[in-house]
């Protein structure tokens, strides 16, 4: 039997990328419309409600406005956008989560897509905060660099587009000062913590890729849990993971590109600590237009309609 996709806002970034992954697909239909019709609410309304699955690539509220559109209730809905991440209604479409989250995807009809950065912090942090090892009130810094296709096409035409009036020779640039960004609300109810991080993010001047770092200092933790516990938590958590590699504590990296993974749909995390110090540096990497948006969002897509979970993704 044919499913038939939707994707809405296909034309974009995050949007080009899903639709080159499902072209790995079989029986699978994409369906779209003419540059002249996205706009038209109509033809809109057809689309969404004529496909099996719809992937929404929009901003929020623009996403918002897709889901009030959908009247078929078979339609199913992966949301890329960050309108419905907290929203109890819908699943959390990261399936690594927590050992229900797969089956809550694979329930419900609707799903939101994670935040790149939130993947890696919620890779690490998750397993730590449910085994209490890190507890619910503790204070958390995250620090993330992201090439500058997390921006968009806005960030893209700034950082490529020598033509543009905002075009920008920066090499690095950090963001986020007023401490507001829109990914902390995930992270913080995601992570089951009861006061939202630190989130220190920052864009450096290559194009896709990406750094995800929590600090600890472990003598601060009750109990006070060692670097080998830390990693023996997370190393445990995902062995039987698909998608997510945990790096032994013997690995030999004194430092990491950014773009490790860059062009993979795949996530990586590394312990680095001192044990006589009692420090650690929690370090996730990953594409942030794969495992960070369109792998994802295909990944959600395969669990959704009872496909290997891996299909059409780069391993």
């Amino acid at each position: 039997m044919t499913t038939k996709v939707f994707i809405d806002g296909g034309a974009g970034t995050t949007g080009l990328e899903i639709r080159e992954r499902l072209a790995k697909h079989e029986g699978l239909q994409l369906q779209s419309l003419e540059s002249d019709k996205r706009k038209d609410p109509k033809a809109r309304a057809e689309a969404l409600n004529g496909a099996d699955v719809v992937i929404l690539c929009l901003p929020d509220d623009a996403a918002r406005e897709a889901v009030s559109l959908i009247t078929n209730p078979e339609v199913k809905v992966i949301d890329a956008s960050t309108a419905h991440r907290t929203d109890k209604a819908w699943a959390y479409g990261f399936a690594e989560l927590d050992p229900k989250q797969r089956g809550a995807i694979a329930g419900s009809k609707r799903v939101s897509n994670p935040g790149c950065y939130p993947t890696g912090f919620l890779a690490l942090m998750r397993p730590l905060t449910r085994a209490g090892l890190i507890p619910k009130d503790f204070p958390v810094t995250v620090n993330a660099v992201s090439g500058y296709s997390g921006g968009g096409r806005t960030m893209i035409t700034e950082f490529e587009d020598e033509k543009a009036p905002t075009h920008t020779l920066e090499t690095f640039r950090t963001y986020g000062l007023t401490l507001q960004h829109k990914h902390v609300g995930e992270m913080e109810t995601h992570a089951r913590l009861s006061h939202p991080p630190i989130f220190a993010p920052s864009v450096g001047r290559f194009y896709r890729g990406m750094l995800v770092e929590v600090p600890l200092n472990l003598w601060a933790l009750k109990g006070h849990p060692s670097v080998h516990e830390v990693h023996e938590v997370l190393a445990e958590t995902y062995c039987k993971e698909p998608l997510v590699d945990v790096a032994s504590l013997e690995d030999g990296h004194s430092t990491l590109d950014a773009e490790i993974l860059k062009g993979k749909d795949t996530l990586r995390l590394y312990v680095f600590g001192n044990e006589t110090r009692g420090q650690a540096r929690l370090i996730a990497a990953l594409d942030n237009l794969g495992k960070g948006a369109a792998g994802a969002a295909v990944q959600n897509l395969n669990i959704m309609t009872g496909r290997p979970e891996t299909e059409g993704l780069v391993l």
